[in-house]
């Protein structure tokens, strides 16, 4: 029997490959000899670097750079293969990681730091960029970024514009005279699992805005700053940024890396299953075992468990999906080419506890869908237990 375990990561408690390990330790309980291939993965947020140096090779650069609110912290990026193509998680400088509760504030963070991986590298002889947008404490819609690859965002006294989103309703001016010269001719792709635009009730301000430190009127304004930035720079730059699916990714960083870096925006597991070749290594699997921290409605957006379930259905194999927690709407991942979701949690769990457990409830839930599938099928001739045979 050949099982792939494809999991994203559980947020804030198990990376992807510690999530992986875990159903692989619960499956063994029950198919002792069973070829189970781990293939660890993300959709360009937390985890994108690791999943994809694992797969093709290469090695971290280590780099310092401005944390979202301007101050010195260590951040690495991927540089896979040949070196040519580099791939960049935002997060890693621009992350909500990276800023404490109380500290949160839309209004002055900045992606600057993204930039500045970014250019770094470029300087590295990188022609090819990935960047992750997931995880982000800001709503800048890229203006850091800009900012630190050259361009000047001038207000109408002519002087730059401060960090942050809220600064953006002041925007008079791009200036790209200074634009970093080897954006010309680099390619550059936004990885992102939310289609939301930039604006909007969709948008970066009004659905990301409060786990970012936003309150109601703090919105309102921030979504009206990204408003004029998109059509300053539709009227200097022409390019409707506005509409753009995706733009609202990262506080508005998707609609950045469009506008000042030429970039294309596409859903995250696309690129990633692009490039680690899934389709392939799907072929002749019995059974496909994924996952992620919270299913809900969103996951049936194009989150991880849903781009494994389209891969598998288009070559016939059955998907299990397990999950930290069942969220409203979760259901929606059945019309995608989920078979079954199992929640991990055997009983109401603080949540503490349940992040602390994760790796063990993950292994006990794995061994039960196996147990069930082998009571399902027992003309498979599969035994379970110490026989280890098939």
């Amino acid at each position: 029997m050949r099982i792939i375990i494809a999991p994203d990561s559980f947020k804030e408690c198990a990376g992807a490959p510690q999530v992986a390990e875990a159903i692989a330790a619960g499956l063994r309980r029950v198919w002792p000899t069973a070829e189970l291939i781990r293939i660890p993965l993300a959709d360009g947020g937390e985890g994108t670097v690791d999943v994809l140096l694992a797969v093709l090779g290469g090695r971290k650069i280590q780099v310092t750079v401005e944390d979202p609110l301007g101050r010195p912290v260590a951040a690495s990026y991927g540089l896979p293969g040949d070196g040519r193509t580099a791939v960049i998680e935002m997060a890693a400088a621009s992350g909500l990681h990276l800023t404490s509760p109380g500290g949160r504030d839309p209004r002055r963070t900045s992606t600057h730091g993204t930039g500045e991986l970014i250019r770094d590298a470029l300087a590295r002889g990188a022609r090819r960029i990935l960047v992750g947008l997931g995880g982000s404490a800001t709503n800048d819609g890229g203006a850091g970024m800009a900012q630190a690859l050259g361009f000047s965002l001038l207000d109408g006294q002519g002087r730059e514009l401060a960090p942050g989103g809220g600064a953006l309703s002041t925007l008079a001016r791009i200036d790209a005279r200074g634009r970093h010269p080897a954006l010309a001719d680099c390619e550059i792709l936004g990885a992102c699992d939310v289609e939301s635009p930039l604006c909007g009730p969709r948008g970066a301000s009004r659905v990301f805005g409060p786990q970012k430190g936003a309150d109601a009127a703090m919105i309102e304004d921030l979504d009206r700053a990204l408003r004029h930035f998109g059509e300053v720079i539709d009227r200097q730059l022409g390019l409707d940024v506005l509409e753009l699916e995706g733009g609202g990714a990262a506080g508005g960083l998707g609609a950045g890396l469009a506008a000042f870096a030429g970039g294309r925006l596409r859903p995250g597991f696309e690129l990633i299953a692009e490039l680690c070749a899934l389709a392939e290594r799907f072929a002749g699997a019995d059974l496909v075992i994924t996952g992620e921290g919270r299913l809900d409605a969103q996951t049936a957006s194009g989150k991880t468990p849903v781009g494994v379930a389209r891969i598998a259905k288009q070559l016939g194999i059955p998907v299990v999906a397990l999950a930290g927690t069942l969220g409203e709407g979760y259901q929606a991942v059945y019309e995608q080419g989920i078979d079954a979701v199992f929640s991990i949690c055997p009983g109401p769990l603080a949540l503490g506890e349940a992040m602390e457990r994760v790796e063990e409830l993950l292994e006990r839930t794995a061994e039960n869908v196996a147990r069930l599938w082998a009571a399902a099928d027992p003309v498979s001739g599969m035994k379970t237990g110490k026989e280890g045979s098939f």
